[in-house]
């Protein structure tokens, strides 16, 4: 599997650990981020609240992966990442 991942990105060994740990990291900071923000908004859980914090966590994702591949050094790996993305996504072009 990681070897797939190496050929597909096109990057060392060293540099495939240090892309997962932002994924990892990233991640989880993007969890913690949406939780806490999501306990200063007046929603009970239920419904509502679940599809906010999938909206949230969606929008905070990508700027928490950048923050923390640029401690990685993995930014020009992640803002061409998020691009391919964006393209696939067709939110730019």
């Amino acid at each position: 599997m990681f070897s797939r991942l190496k050929n597909k990105w096109k990057v060392s060994g060293l540099q495939l650990l240090l892309i997962l740990c932002t994924f990892a990291i990233g991640g989880s900071l993007t969890g913690l981020a949406g939780k806490a923000i999501m306990g200063y908004l007046p929603i009970e859980r239920g419904f509502l609240w679940v599809l906010v914090y999938v909206i949230l966590v969606t929008l905070i994702w990508p700027i928490s992966v950048l923050v923390v591949s640029v401690f990685f050094g993995q930014f020009r790996f992640f803002i061409s990442y998020l691009k391919k993305m964006g393209r696939r996504m067709k939110i730019i072009r």
